[in-house]
């Protein structure tokens, strides 16, 4: 879904700050989120990290798609993708068919 890397596989995760990825290291484990956190600040980084590592801009996706992306990271994807959606991260067309990455 990004560049070269196959649809669905998340990069390695670091501290670079250039990336916005600063801090998300601590929620990883073996590539996985440990659980979706529930303080919004720490929700944010890593749904932030998430819509920057799966979903390319100015593209839309089908749910399934949607889905298949999310389910690579984690278990509960339809959390995450109402996640991504109530922040903003990932619109979703008016008639629900398709799915875009939002700011």
């Amino acid at each position: 879904m990004h560049g070269d890397r196959p649809a669905g596989r998340l990069p390695s995760v670091s501290d670079d700050d250039s990336r916005g990825s600063h801090g998300v290291t601590a929620l990883f484990s073996r590539g996985r989120p440990t659980a979706i956190p529930r303080r919004a600040a720490r929700r944010e980084q890593l749904l932030v990290h998430l819509a920057e590592t799966l979903l390319e801009r100015d593209r839309a996706y089908s749910e399934r798609e949607v889905d298949e992306a999310l389910l690579t990271v984690h278990d509960d994807f339809p959390a995450l993708r109402r996640h991504l959606v109530v922040a903003g991260l990932l619109t979703r067309a008016r008639d629900g068919s398709s799915y875009r990455r939002g700011r």
